[in-house]
């Protein structure tokens, strides 16, 4: 079920506040072992998805429905902002989250072409065939 744009914005600011809090609180144990930082950096990357998701929503709020984010401002910005937040668990997170962030960011891209690419005419559908 579809939630409007202003409640998705307020569940992934929430959400992104609550993994942030979860990956500070639990520091200790995402820098106890290898699974666990790679662990760490894979909520970092839910991080990354939840806040690029919060950004885009509040543009979309304030400068109209069809608003999309830009890999230079929007996304740089979030995942810059993450893998700070993941430095401040462990090294190994900033590799890890990176890493997953962009397969992330990959899929949400295939996403949204798939949903809301405008449709393509094939060329060779509308040429006339000549008798």
């Amino acid at each position: 079920m579809a939630v409007s744009t202003s409640l998705s914005f307020i569940i992934a600011s929430v959400s992104s506040v609550i993994v942030f809090s979860l990956l500070q609180y639990m520091k200790p144990f995402f820098a106890g072992g290898q699974l666990n930082t790679i662990l760490g950096g894979f909520l970092g990357s839910w991080l990354f998805v939840l806040s690029l998701t919060a950004v885009n929503n509040l543009e979309n709020l304030v400068f109209g429905k069809g608003f999309q984010s830009k890999l230079i401002p929007e996304v740089a910005f979030c995942l810059v902002a993450t893998l700070f937040a993941c430095g401040s668990v462990h090294r190994v997170c900033v590799t890890t989250c990176f890493f997953f962030s962009a397969l992330a960011l990959y899929y949400i891209n295939g996403l949204s072409l798939k949903e809301y690419a405008p449709p393509t005419v094939d060329a060779t559908l509308t040429k006339k065939k000549k008798k």
